[in-house]
């Protein structure tokens, strides 16, 4: 599954799955409107990388 990602994929999902792992922590430790704040970047992340795809699609047809 991960042989077809490239390496902007790669640093993207690692980057979401980074702030989400951080949102947690932060929300254990009791801060939780820090960890609410950087939790909404996860989906703003994942839709980037969305974005770059249909572009780079648009580009290469």
């Amino acid at each position: 599954m991960f042989k077809k990602f490239t390496i902007t994929d790669k640093l993207l999902f690692i980057s979401a799955f980074l702030s989400l792992i951080f949102s947690e922590i932060l929300y254990f430790k009791g801060e939780q409107n820090a960890a609410i704040f950087i939790g909404i970047w996860v989906p703003s992340i994942l839709a980037f990388g969305i974005y770059l795809k249909l572009i780079n699609k648009e580009k290469n047809d």
